[in-house]
């Protein structure tokens, strides 16, 4: 078989027929750069969440207040105040490889100083928090353990209530009055960004959760509390031991739901990403179908291709040109229209991701897998929906082709 001279004449006959050609790889075109545009969302999206949830810190471990069942009804996360303060202390105290917890309570209330206001949520939270978290300081200090004993009137805020309150001027030492109470500004967080239910962290008040369940919010139980173990290897261990232990303390017979929901870390990131995958996949399955209606479109082409230039295949055959040779050039043909098509796409799939980037602010990621795929994906095609065509023209009469007219 004679690949040169076949794939000269296979050029030449693309050259021909320029606008065709374009038309034809245009499918592609469009059809690949929707792959790589709509799965570089779906994983920007996915990274996004994950690292959205490794925010909330490392080997975390996190017990919602609620999940009962109350005349047939059956409450979520946080529907019913069924933690207490002595249950977070009991997990301190008795479940190994804790390192560190955090009572929580939460409530959102108008903050005020001076002549500013700002409707903004309030964390009650132990001195731990900030550890458990992983959220550092950008100014100032936190609260110690002491003022959570204290109760004291001192709290932490947020980059985006420290804004919207003293705009430029610096907050520490500052009194921020909650429900008219008058809290000290002790430190500024480092901001944090939207979390993954899409609410901004930056936009807080921590106080210690004395401080806001005694002068703020009200209530003796919590809403959540955050657990830390040390080892990871002991974080399904200790999940299983807290499960035990609350059950008990609660008098939770054997066969009843717990009043509480324990989820690990890595549960609620499977969760959060679960979406993320699905929309990926269905985003990437939309976008196939364009890339599957260019492949019919490559091989509608080739066929009226074929058709038309039945006098030339039988010229080429009376002077030598064998039936291999005849389908290698259609195949030639058909695979450079959809791999030039795929290269275009992917580069109009790149940049149509970095301008929804950029101007729609959605998160994406294009990896160099995604393309390599695509690629591929766009080279089978031409050859599955050029095959027909190639095989058709390659299996032409010679003396029936130089009759037809």
């Amino acid at each position: 078989m004679r690949i040169g001279p076949t794939f000269n004449v296979a050029y030449r006959a693309l050259r021909r027929n320029k606008m065709r050609s374009v038309l034809t790889a245009l499918g592609i075109i469009i059809g690949v750069g929707a792959v790589i545009a709509m799965v570089g969302i779906g994983n920007g999206a996915k990274a996004q969440v994950e690292s959205q949830i490794a925010s909330l810190g490392e080997n975390v471990i996190l017990i919602f207040s609620g999940s009962t069942t109350s005349s047939g009804i059956r409450t979520g996360w946080g529907g019913a105040g069924t933690l207490k303060i002595e249950d977070a202390e009991a997990i301190r105290r008795e479940v190994p490889g804790v390192i560190s917890v955090s009572e929580e309570v939460v409530s959102t209330t108008q903050v005020a100083a001076g002549n500013q206001n700002w409707f903004t949520r309030i964390y009650g939270e132990s001195a731990d928090y900030f550890d458990i978290r992983q959220w550092p300081l950008a100014d100032g200090v936190p609260f110690t353990a002491q003022d959570v004993r204290s109760a004291n009137k001192v709290c932490v805020i947020g980059r985006t209530t420290a804004m919207q309150i003293y705009g430029n001027e610096n907050p520490i030492g500052q009194i921020l009055r909650v429900k008219n109470v008058p809290f000290t500004i002790l430190g500024v967080l480092t901001p944090k960004g939207l979390s993954p239910q899409g609410v901004d962290q930056d936009d807080i008040v921590v106080m210690p959760y004395t401080s806001a369940m005694k002068r703020v919010i009200g209530g003796t139980t919590l809403r959540n509390i955050n657990v830390q173990i040390g080892d990871d290897r002991q974080i399904e261990a200790a999940q299983q031991q807290i499960i035990s232990l609350l059950r008990q303390r609660h008098n939770i017979r054997p066969g009843r739901d717990d009043d509480f929901t324990v989820r690990t870390q890595q549960e609620i990131a499977e969760a959060a990403t679960a979406t993320s995958r699905v929309m990926t996949v269905l985003l990437g399955a939309i976008a196939g179908v364009s890339l599957l209606v260019g492949g019919i479109g490559i091989m509608n082409i080739m066929l009226v291709s074929v058709t038309e230039r039945t006098r030339e295949i039988g010229v080429r055959m009376a002077v030598g040109a064998r039936g291999n040779d005849i389908l290698t050039q259609f195949l030639i043909e058909a695979v450079t229209l959809s791999s030039v098509g795929g290269v275009i796409g992917i580069i109009c799939g790149i940049a149509t991701s970095r301008v929804l980037s950029i101007y729609a602010n959605w998160p994406t990621l294009i990896s160099i897998s995604s393309i390599a795929i695509a690629f591929l994906f766009s080279a089978a095609v031409g050859v599955f929906f050029g095959f027909y065509p190639a095989r058709k023209a390659a299996a032409l009469d010679p003396i029936e082709a130089l009759r037809y007219e």
